[in-house]
C-alpha cells in the first residue's frame, strides 16, 4: 500500500525503515537460539549424561540476551526514525497551513491541529508498524524454517492455521479504516473547535454564551468519544480472533509432539520426534504467531497514521499561496493594479481596481471603510484572494509569484504579538538584529520614552494580546517591526487612526522617515495622512 505522503516524504530525511526492521527480524533469530539451548539443556538433564550443560545454558542465554538488546535496539531506532520523519512533515506542514490561500483556510483551530496532533499520530506508523511490517514477513519463514528442519509435520501444522489468522488481521483492517478515519476526522473539528473558542474567550465571556460554547465543546467531545470506543471495540474483537488461532495451533502442535513422542498417533507419519526435538518445536510455535501479534497491536496505529496522512496530504496538495521564485526586490520598485478584482466567499468583491505606485514614492489609498484599502494591500503578500486582473512589482507578476511577502514590511491597526519580550517582537522583522540597532529603531518611532517608564524596559514580557500596553505603544511596536526589516516595499494600514491631531502629526514625522527609499503603499481615512503623498488614490 502507498503511503499517502510519500511524495512529500522524498524531499526531506530518508531514515530507512530497514534498521528497525532487522532487529526485530534479530530478536526471531534470539528465539531460535534461545530454543535450541532450552531443548539441548532438558535432554542433557534427560539423559543423565556426564558434565553439566553448561554450553546448551549458554545457548540459552545468548538468546535470551540477543532478545532483549535486539527489543531494545528496534524500539529506540524506530523511535529515531519517527522523531525525524515528524520534524520533517511538521514543518512542512507548518509552512503549508500558513500559505492557505486568502478565503480557502480551513479554522487557524483545525490547521494547528494539523500541525500538532495528526504530524504526532503518525508516530506509531513510522516507529511501530513499517519495521513490524517488515519483520512480519521474515521472522515467520525464519522460525517456521527451523521448525522444519526439526518436524516437518509441526511446521505444516502452523502453516495451516496461518491462513485464517491472516484472513482475520486483513477483516480487522478493513473493518477499522472506516472508524479510524472518522475518528480523526471528529478529534480535528474537536480540537480546532477548542482553539478556536479559546482565541474569541473575551467574545464569549462579553456576550455570556459560556454555556452555549460549552454545550457546543461538550457535544464535540462526545462524538470523539464515540468514535474512539468504535475502533477499541473493533481492536479488541479482532484481538480476540488472533489470540484464539494462535493458541489454537499451539495446542495442536502440542498434542502433536506429545502423541508423537508416546507412539498413540492414530495415523502413521514419516517422523518420529525425540524429547529434544519435540522442545524445541514446542518452544518456538509461539513465535511463529508473535511477529503477525505485534503487527496486529500496531495496527490502531497503521489505521490513524493512514488517517492522519490522508488528511495532512489534503492540505499539502491543496491550493497554496506560491513562493516567491525570484530573490528579494533590492530597490524600491514601481508597483501597478492592472484592473484588480478581489472576491471573497459569500460574494464580496473588490474592484476592479487600477493604479500604479511611483518607485521610491509614498502612494496613499483614500477612501470610506469597505472600499477595499486594506484588501489591495493585503494582495500583494498573498493574504487576499486576487481573481482577476494583475498586479505587477517591477514587472513580477503576483498570479506566477503568489505572494512579495519577502520584500514587504507591513504595519497594521492591531500588530500581532509573540509571547516574548518587547524588543523580541520588534526584533521579528530581522531576526538576529543587535540591541542596539532594536533601540535606535524604538528611538526612532517615538516608543523610547514608554519604555524608560517600564522597569525591565524593552525586555518587558507581552502575551500574545499585548496586556498591559496601550493601543498607540502596540502599533508603535509594529511600526518599529517594520521598520527594522530590510524590505524595499513598506505598507501601512491606517497608522494614524484614533490619533489626536498633534500624535497624528507626530506619527507623519515618523511615516516620512520610514519611507526613505523604499515604495510605500499606505491605506487610510485621514487627509492629513494624504498631503504628505507623493501620489493619491481615491477608492470610491
Amino acid at each position: 500500500m502507498r503511503f499517502p505522503l510519500s511524495d512529500h516524504l522524498a524531499a526531506g530525511p530518508r531514515p530507512s525503515r530497514l534498521a528497525p526492521g532487522l532487529f526485530w527480524v534479530l530478536d526471531a533469530v534470539g528465539a531460535v537460539v534461545f530454543a535450541l539451548g532450552l531443548a539441548g539443556a532438558v535432554t542433557h538433564l534427560s539423559a543423565g549424561v556426564a558434565g553439566g550443560p553448561w554450553s546448551w545454558l549458554g545457548a540459552l542465554l545468548a538468546g535470551a540476551m540477543l532478545r532483549a538488546v535486539s527489543i531494545f535496539a528496534a524500539t529506540r531506532a524506530g523511535a529515531s526514525r519517527a522523531r525525524r520523519l515528524k520534524g520533517f512533515l511538521r514543518e512542512t506542514v507548518f509552512r503549508a497551513a500558513l500559505r492557505v490561500p486568502a478565503g480557502q483556510a480551513a479554522p487557524i483551530g483545525e490547521r494547528a491541529a494539523a500541525v500538532v496532533d495528526e504530524v504526532e499520530a503518525l508516530d506509531g506508523w513510522f516507529c511501530r508498524f513499517e519495521p513490524l511490517s517488515f519483520a512480519a514477513r521474515i521472522s515467520p519463514v525464519l522460525v517456521l524454517g527451523a521448525i522444519a528442519l526439526a518436524s516437518p509435520i509441526s511446521a505444516l501444522i502452523l502453516v495451516g492455521a496461518l491462513i485464517p489468522f491472516a484472513l482475520i488481521m486483513a477483516l480487522a483492517g478493513m473493518m477499522a479504516a472506516d472508524a479510524a478515519r472518522a475518528q480523526f476526522e471528529a478529534l480535528g473539528r474537536l480540537s480546532g473547535l477548542f482553539v478556536d473558542r479559546v482565541r474569541a474567550l473575551p467574545v464569549v465571556l462579553a456576550f455570556q454564551a459560556e454555556a452555549a460554547e460549552a454545550a457546543l465543546v461538550e457535544g464535540a467531545a462526545r462524538g470523539v468519544a464515540r468514535r474512539t470506543l468504535a475502533v477499541l471495540r473493533l481492536a479488541f474483537l479482532s484481538s480476540a480472533g488472533l489470540e484464539f488461532f494462535a493458541a489454537l495451533s499451539v495446542a495442536l502442535v502440542a498434542v502433536y509432539a506429545g502423541f508423537n513422542l508416546l507412539g498413540l498417533l492414530p495415523i502413521p507419519v514419516p517422523e518420529t520426534l525425540d524429547l529434544g526435538r519435540a522442545l524445541f518445536v514446542l518452544a518456538l510455535a509461539p513465535e511463529v504467531y508473535l511477529p503477525l501479534r505485534r503487527l496486529a497491536g500496531a495496527y490502531h496505529d497503521k489505521q490513524a497514521g493512514q488517517a492522519a496522512a490522508e488528511r495532512l496530504a489534503g492540505l499539502l496538495d491543496g491550493p497554496a499561496i506560491l513562493p516567491s521564485a525570484g530573490d528579494d526586490l533590492v530597490a524600491a520598485p514601481d508597483i501597478t493594479f492592472e484592473a484588480v478584482q478581489l472576491a471573497y466567499p459569500g460574494g464580496a468583491t473588490v474592484g476592479p481596481i487600477s493604479f500604479t505606485a511611483p518607485a521610491g514614492k509614498v502612494t496613499v489609498l483614500l477612501g470610506a471603510s469597505g472600499s477595499g484599502k486594506t484588501s489591495l494591500l493585503s494582495a500583494l503578500v498573498g493574504a487576499a484572494p486576487l481573481s482577476a486582473g494583475e498586479v505587477r512589482v517591477d514587472g513580477r507578476r503576483l498570479s506566477s509569484e503568489g505572494s512579495f511577502a519577502r520584500s514587504v514590511a507591513w504595519a497594521g491597526q492591531a500588530p500581532a504579538l509573540a509571547p516574548g519580550s518587547v524588543a523580541d517582537n520588534i526584533g521579528l522583522g530581522r531576526p538576529g538584529a543587535s540591541a542596539q540597532a532594536i533601540a535606535a529603531i524604538v528611538t526612532k518611532v517615538g516608543l523610547a520614552a514608554a519604555m524608560a517608564g517600564r522597569a525591565e524596559g524593552l525586555a518587558t514580557k507581552l502575551d500574545e494580546r499585548g496586556s498591559g500596553l496601550s493601543g498607540g505603544e502596540r502599533r508603535r511596536i509594529g511600526l518599529a517591526r517594520a521598520w527594522l526589516k530590510p524590505a524595499s516595499i513598506l505598507c501601512l494600514d491606517e497608522p494614524t487612526a484614533d490619533l489626536d491631531a498633534r500624535a497624528e502629526g507626530e506619527m507623519i514625522a515618523v511615516l516620512g522617515a520610514m519611507a526613505e527609499g523604499r515604495t510605500v503603499l499606505i491605506a487610510t481615512h485621514s487627509e492629513q495622512v494624504a498631503a504628505m503623498a507623493d501620489h493619491v488614490v481615491r477608492l470610491p
